[in-house]
């Protein structure tokens, strides 16, 4: 399995750092396929061969999956997608 561990620094406020991780989790599931919910300050999502989630703290935006084995090989790609994201929204 490959993990992912992705963090950025933000300085949004609650409430638009969330908006934010929507639209992030919303273009993941167009691409990628997946589905989310939220847990209290992570929103986790998951599809068949990924489960991860992308956990918000006050200044600090992390999104952290696991990848299986046909995915595996997409690793750089996901990553790639995931950071181009978080550097258009959160940067």
């Amino acid at each position: 399995m490959a993990r992912i561990d992705i963090q950025r620094d933000h300085h949004l406020e609650a409430a638009q750092a969330r908006a934010v991780v929507d639209k992030v989790a919303a273009r993941l599931g167009e691409k990628f396929g997946t589905t989310s919910r939220w847990e209290g300050d992570t929103l986790r999502f998951e599809r068949s061969g990924v489960k991860g989630g992308i956990t918000l703290e006050p200044a600090l935006v992390r999104v952290q999956a696991e990848l299986g084995m046909l995915l595996s090989p997409m690793k750089g790609m996901i990553e790639q997608e995931i950071r181009q994201k978080l550097d258009q929204y959160f940067a």
